[in-house]
């Protein structure tokens, strides 16, 4: 008997905790409602770093614009955004690895497995890459429970 009110008082101390909990937007923007601070996330993928993009060529996908230095990388992206987007709907892979959101900085990068990552700082980055698969796991398994 106290085996199982132990149990139902824990799935409900979890359920209660994920109730307090906000959750985020799915995509990461910034006020101007612009996904990765206006940075290109086609280019981490063709030029190996970032680069700013431009309202000029922007793309609206997930209810979010995305802005790109290019048309060439604009149209890249509108034909396959999941190849291109970053993980974790462009918030800190570090942080959604523990559970939590925070935002970026579009410097603190890394393509793992051909899917791009982004973290709050570089000295955030180099301590998610000493764990790197166990991080990624984590956020695959946090992330669904963080957003809208």
């Amino acid at each position: 008997m106290n085996h199982a009110i132990t149990i139902t008082s824990l799935a409900i101390l979890t359920a209660a905790g994920s109730l307090g909990r906000t959750l985020v937007d799915a995509v990461n923007t910034n006020r101007q409602g612009v996904a990765l601070k206006g940075y290109d996330t086609v280019a981490y993928f063709t030029e190996s770093k970032p680069v700013k993009g431009t309202p000029q060529f922007s793309h609206p996908w997930m209810g979010v614009n995305w802005q790109f230095a290019s048309a060439e990388n604009r149209d890249l992206f509108a034909a396959d955004p999941g190849k291109y987007a970053p993980q974790f709907g462009g918030y800190c892979a570090w942080a959604v690895s523990n559970n939590y959101t925070a935002d970026i900085d579009p410097g603190a990068w890394k393509i793992v497995d051909g899917k791009l990552y982004v973290n709050y700082s570089k000295s955030i980055q180099k301590k998610w890459e000493q764990e790197l698969p166990q991080r990624i796991e984590a956020g695959n398994k946090n992330w669904p429970g963080l957003h809208k």
